[in-house]
């Protein structure tokens, strides 16, 4: 019923599968930990910028990127810690450092574990050892993402995580969002608008965040593709983010544990004291409509 086989690629991908319910994963643990692809029933529920993603100078569009230990970015990428200023990207380095394949098992799922520790370089950008530890689980229509945030330092250790699906999608104007909130901010967070469902596909990009959400589960539904995608996530979570390009052919709703710049402004950051551990929880479920 589960099986897990390896590919080479451009780079060294496992494929984890539900045979019997024809559910197939790709994950590449080197770069990023990744999932870059999911076929259900022999339809992408992921897309892939397979040029991008080809080229180690650029970031990944596509797949289910990690976010950590920020979401989002910082102004001028700087995080000011004891007085001293540490540089970070977008989004953090968690989606572009090789990750570790700590075990695999097709007992009651297809599941691959990954572990990715702070190191030099690490160290250099965000002054705290850590250890986060990711099982991936796919089971018929659903795909399952357990995390473990493991502070291995002796300071108290801010941060904030998420992913960033994208969904395949071409016709944007079939979906339908069901979003647990009644308003969302702009890119900034200057402005508030009040949200019935509804989003302007016609933007050239739409960029915005769901601060105050109600509920643990998000959907929509694809009438072009008959097919609801549901998201449902753990109280670490506090944040749902909606990001498009116009012209491209898929939707990112993210679950972030806290909003852009939460390292320097503090809200709804995560703090792990020397030690401690937290855990989150990540499934995407797929249904017929």
């Amino acid at each position: 019923m589960f099986h897990i086989s390896i590919k080479q690629d451009d780079y060294l991908t496992y494929i984890l599968e539900d045979r019997e319910n024809n559910s197939r994963l790709e994950v590449v643990p080197e770069k990023g930990g990744i999932i870059t692809a999911w076929k259900l029933n022999g339809q992408d529920i992921f897309y892939l910028d397979k040029e991008r993603f080809k080229n180690p100078q650029l970031s990944v569009r596509g797949g289910n990127p990690i976010l950590f230990p920020i979401c989002g970015n910082l102004p001028d990428n700087l995080f000011l810690y004891e007085g001293k200023e540490y540089q970070l990207k977008q989004h953090g380095f968690a989606r572009d450092l090789p990750w570790e394949v700590v075990s695999k098992s097709t007992d009651e799922t297809a599941e691959i574990v990954l572990r990715l520790t702070s190191n030099e370089e690490t160290l250099s950008v965000y002054p705290f050892e850590f250890e986060l530890t990711f099982t991936y689980q796919l089971v018929a229509n659903r795909l399952i993402i357990k995390q473990e945030y493991h502070n291995k330092s002796n300071q108290v250790m801010p941060f904030s995580a998420g992913f960033h699906p994208y969904f395949w999608c071409q016709d944007k104007s079939s979906l339908d969002l069901d979003i647990p909130a009644s308003e969302y901010s702009n890119k900034t967070g200057s402005k508030t608008f009040p949200f019935s469902g509804t989003l302007d596909y016609d933007q050239d990009e739409i960029d915005i965040a769901f601060k105050k959400i109600s509920g643990d589960t998000a959907s929509f539904v694809n009438h072009k593709r008959n097919m609801r995608v549901s998201l449902k996530y753990s109280e670490l979570f506090s944040t749902l983010v909606f990001w498009t390009l116009k012209g491209k052919d898929y939707i990112c709703v993210e679950p972030w544990s806290a909003p852009r710049n939460a390292l320097n402004t503090g809200e709804k950051i995560t703090y792990l004291k020397p030690s401690q551990s937290c855990e989150g929880y990540f499934q995407i479920s797929v249904t017929k409509v």
